[in-house]
């Protein structure tokens, strides 16, 4: 059986994306390649990343696979559904079986398998892949006999196989929809492979990041699930769980990332790298044992950092980390249900800054309630903070989120189509209109480097008027 797997993600699609080029590999569907191939089924991964529909859709019809499994997020969903509608529609690959995993299905399953996905796999990927894909394996070779699709015989022994027995999954059965019992994640992540990196061509990542940005950077993952509560944040994949791989595990892996691509810098994809400060020391010891040391960038919360902590960062090879805030007003950030002090926050991002690592942080914009004095306390935050850098997003509710829940009777688009949309779309009401808030994120750019940064004398003027300009044009949005 030919199993391949992908994730619609076509960097070439978005400008913006192109231009910030920080692209990162499908750690997710390594994972599970790994652990497929651990358990004796071959597969191929097609990295769309830097290809293209067109590529896709040509490698599927030249290697002709029995199963094509989806990664599916909210950036990929319209090109997963693109993608399953292609495979669908053509006569020569409507007979391969599609899977979608990740963290856009388990809240849209109706909506997935009624566009053309076969299976749904809800929640964490390895176990629940390998059994369907033994399942698939005695389907595709009972095809001739008369088993029934509920139910089917083992090729080998008589062992019987029914679908319905696998946790986790959703399909169809004459057109209604069966969704079998949530799955146990796993309780020791240690006893999974490291993901299939053999099989992407890491090539156009490492030139990328070079180019853009002068070094290199790959990307590891050292935990699983987030136990805190941000209103606004999905769990849909891992729960609010926290599993962690082994400190010795993960610089060996580290080790094995020196010796075979040697990128300058790496990525730790967890949502809270310091939350266990006594795996962070022996990690710190870990990665000077086994030489393993590469710059890394992580990203924490102000309650899990300290001074000592920051000193084992540094020690350890951390040169930036992204301290979570969301807002400066401490209003703000309780009603997200952040559980985090903004004072202490100002306070870790100029600790680590004086210990040598850069800090970086998130600012989140439209929250229901916020007003302007909640935005001029955000200002006033990332000036006292002055971190080395920071992003602003305009809020949006994904659905199974608390923050959905909250606001999906005040959606202000409910006309909006699901096979040509996503959660992003999602407007609601909020103090101000959703252009109140785009022009408020050109408006605290603008203040907080006219008060931070130093610049010419006669530009400040200059800076001054635009910040009456984006005021005016909240006011006029408002």
């Amino acid at each position: 059986m030919k199993i391949l797997f992908t994730h619609g993600y076509f960097i070439g699609e978005d400008e913006k994306e192109l231009q910030i080029m920080r692209p990162y590999v499908p750690l997710g569907i390594l994972y599970i390649s790994s652990y497929l191939e651990k358990h004796g089924f071959e597969n191929d991964v097609f990295d769309s990343t830097f290809s293209s529909f067109d590529n896709l859709i040509n490698h599927i019809v030249k290697t002709k696979p029995d199963v094509v499994c989806l990664y599916t997020n909210l950036m990929t969903k319209l090109n997963v559904l693109n993608i399953i509608k292609h495979l669908k529609t053509n006569p020569n690959l409507n007979h391969i079986k599609i899977i979608l995993g990740g963290p856009e299905v388990r809240n849209h399953i109706s909506n997935f398998l009624n566009h053309g996905a076969d299976y749904i796999i809800i929640g964490e990927g390895e176990e629940t892949s390998l059994e369907l894909m033994i399942f698939l394996k005695s389907y595709n070779l009972s095809k001739a006999n008369s088993t029934s699709f509920e139910t089917l015989k083992q090729v080998q022994g008589d062992q019987t196989l029914k679908l319905s027995s696998i946790n986790g999954i959703a399909y169809l059965d004459n057109g209604i929809v069966i969704e079998t019992p949530e799955r146990l994640l796993i309780k020791d992540i240690n006893t999974l492979p490291f993901p299939n990196r053999t099989k992407i061509n890491f090539e156009p990542y490492l030139n990328g990041w070079k180019k853009a940005h002068g070094y290199s950077m790959m990307s590891v993952s050292t935990m699983r699930g987030c136990p805190y509560t941000c209103k606004w944040c999905s769990r849909a994949v891992y729960g609010g769980t926290y599993r962690r791989r082994s400190p010795q595990l993960v610089a060996q892996e580290l080790k094995q990332l020196k010796e075979t691509y040697n990128p300058d810098m790496i990525w730790f994809v967890d949502d809270v790298f310091t939350i266990h400060h006594k795996w962070l020391t022996e990690f710190a010891e870990e990665v000077k044992k086994q030489d393993a040391i590469i710059p890394y960038e992580i990203i924490s919360r102000a309650d899990r950092l300290n001074e000592e902590v920051i000193k084992t960062l540094k020690a350890s090879g951390c040169f930036r980390v992204w301290v979570g805030a969301e807002s400066g007003s401490q209003k703000i950030i309780d009603a997200m249900d952040r559980r985090v002090d903004v004072i202490k926050t100002r306070e870790m991002i100029n600790l680590a800054k004086q210990h040598g690592i850069e800090a970086g942080t998130f600012i989140m914009l439209g929250y229901p309630g916020e007003t302007k004095e909640d935005i001029k306390e955000t200002i006033n935050h990332l000036v006292i903070a002055n971190p080395s850098q920071y992003t602003i997003t305009i809020a949006y509710p994904i659905k199974g989120t608390e923050l959905y829940n909250d606001v999906k009777n005040e959606f202000l688009n409910q006309q909006l189509e699901w096979e040509t949309s996503t959660d992003r779309d999602i407007d609601f009401k909020r103090t101000h209109p959703k252009k109140y808030y785009q022009h408020a994120i050109k408006w605290v750019m603008n203040e907080v480097y006219l008060q931070t940064k130093n610049k010419n004398k006669l530009k400040i003027p200059y800076l001054k008027l635009k910040s009456i300009k984006y005021q005016l044009q909240m006011a006029l949005n408002s």
